[in-house]
């Protein structure tokens, strides 16, 4: 049973933004979890960009009409809309003290095209965080979901091979942002849901004081 959330520390204040955070972790390490807990303990907004994308397509307007039919005939919705829909996501008030993006960007042009929309905002990516597990331990959580879910559709091959494609997809995103000048932290996802929880705080209150980057004492992987 998780304890009770951890005191709140300061989010930024005066003339600076509010902070634009992404969280990155394949499947298996706890992502949403731990994009739930950033949510609370700093107040930031979590944007999902899967349930961003339903909820738009559910609302009727100009923008949700263009990406229902997609998402209804299973196709992959083109960035350039992706990042309409998060610019929209920009403009709520929940917004005001900061965001962590999840599940998005996923490859480097959705990056550069994030990038573009919020520089034309004045704004801009404050913090990338990676959750770092290694590939044995997510094989031994997602079978384990299977088995729990009566499935038996996720083998070990195949929960490899999805890694190996995250990693292909996120390495150069992660690379993207650091020769960006973006603060990158890689979190140790191995450990409870609190022990990952206060590592994700720790760098989260860095990157709000300024702090030097902390990564993991011993060696994980980036999803490999």
């Amino acid at each position: 049973m998780l304890g009770p959330p951890a005191p709140r520390p300061p989010v930024l204040s005066g003339g600076a933004h509010p902070l634009i955070a992404v969280l990155f972790g394949p499947p298996g390490s706890g992502k949403g979890t731990q994009a739930a807990f950033m949510t609370s303990d700093f107040q930031l907004a979590h944007v999902s960009t899967g349930d961003m994308l339903r909820a738009e397509a559910g609302t009727g307007s100009a923008l949700g009409r263009e990406v229902a039919p997609l998402m209804a005939a299973g196709k992959l919705v083109p960035d350039e809309l992706i990042v309409r829909v998060i610019a929209e996501r920009l403009n709520h008030d929940d917004v005001g003290r900061g965001l962590v993006l999840d599940g998005f960007p996923r490859t480097v042009a959705q990056a550069r095209a994030l990038d573009a929309m919020l520089s034309g905002r004045g704004r801009d990516v404050g913090l990338v965080l990676s959750l770092a597990v290694p590939v044995d331990v997510l094989v031994e959580r997602l079978l384990g979901r299977a088995r729990e879910q009566g499935r038996n559709d996720d083998t070990a091959e195949v929960i490899r091979e999805r890694m190996l494609e995250y990693e292909r997809k996120t390495a150069p995103v992660l690379d993207h942002y650091r020769a960006s000048g973006v603060r990158v932290g890689t979190i140790d996802g191995v450990g409870s849901l609190e022990d990952v929880r206060r590592r994700v705080r720790a760098e989260v209150a860095g990157a709000l004081s300024g702090a030097p980057c902390r990564q993991p004492r011993r060696r994980v992987a980036d999803g490999s």
